[in-house]
């Protein structure tokens, strides 16, 4: 399959163009057109490049990129980038990157396999976050094993609101900013990936239980389900490179 058919058949299911993204959703590196072989991961790295290369990738698809909106300008090839990006050219490997499509995706998105994996009921979409809610209410913390047990993660968890669980907003990756969203949908717990300090006492003052899963925990499912996706509609070999991170 060629590459650029493979990347308008993503464009037509992800839709980045209805995105204001920091970074280039699409092809950032171009290597063979010819595709046959493809790497699915959540994160850039040369270990994960090492994997690739070692799995005979043609084609590598990834949620972070390796290149972003606050990168220094002027733009350099040099040190750990320099070294990445002569990985994937010496082995005509293409990388494929998106970003926020993958996160706010109905069906193929991070923040909808969470709320799946969960067992919760979908109920919201909001800039990108999930408002969905839980069958029966649960206690907190007992949500809290919930989450950890079914994102294979250790979550830190902010019991600031309600005792029991009901009414669950998710967002994956760096979500923490969204907590106003979260508030205006009436939900009393917010899970996401990583938090800034400053956000810990927002979420104190507005009464809003917090469970913070880790970025690459609450990241690891759209890049996957979009690698299963295109080996079903493709007839393409897919495999998800787990390199864990438990930030």
């Amino acid at each position: 399959m060629k590459l650029h058919k493979i990347v308008e058949a993503i464009d037509e299911i992800l839709k980045p163009s209805e995105f204001d993204d920091y970074c280039h959703n699409g092809i950032q590196i171009e290597g063979k057109e010819e595709v046959k072989r493809i790497i699915t991961g959540v994160s850039c790295s040369q270990r994960f490049f090492n994997e690739a290369i070692a799995n005979d990738a043609d084609m590598i698809l990834v949620h972070h990129g390796l290149f972003w909106m606050n990168d220094p300008r002027p733009f350099t090839i040099t040190g750990i980038m320099k070294d990445r990006i002569s990985l994937l050219i010496r082995h005509n490997i293409s990388l494929v990157g998106y970003h926020l499509p993958l996160d706010a995706n109905p069906e193929l998105g991070n923040n909808a396999i969470i709320s799946d994996r969960l067992s919760l009921d979908k109920q919201e979409f909001m800039n990108g976050g999930l408002l969905s809610r839980t069958k029966n209410d649960v206690d907190i913390h007992e949500f809290k094993h919930i989450v950890d047990e079914n994102l294979a993660t250790s979550s830190l968890v902010f019991p600031f609101g309600s005792k029991s669980v009901s009414n669950v907003f998710v967002v994956s990756g760096a979500g923490a900013f969204m907590y106003q969203d979260a508030l205006s949908l009436n939900a009393d717990t917010f899970i996401t990936g990583e938090v800034k300090e400053s956000h810990v006492r927002i979420f104190e003052e507005e009464g809003l239980n917090l469970i913070v899963a880790g970025h690459y925990n609450t990241e690891k499912y759209g890049v996957e389900a979009l690698g299963e996706q295109l080996s079903k509609q493709f007839d393409l070999f897919t495999k998800f490179i787990d390199i864990p991170n438990p930030i």
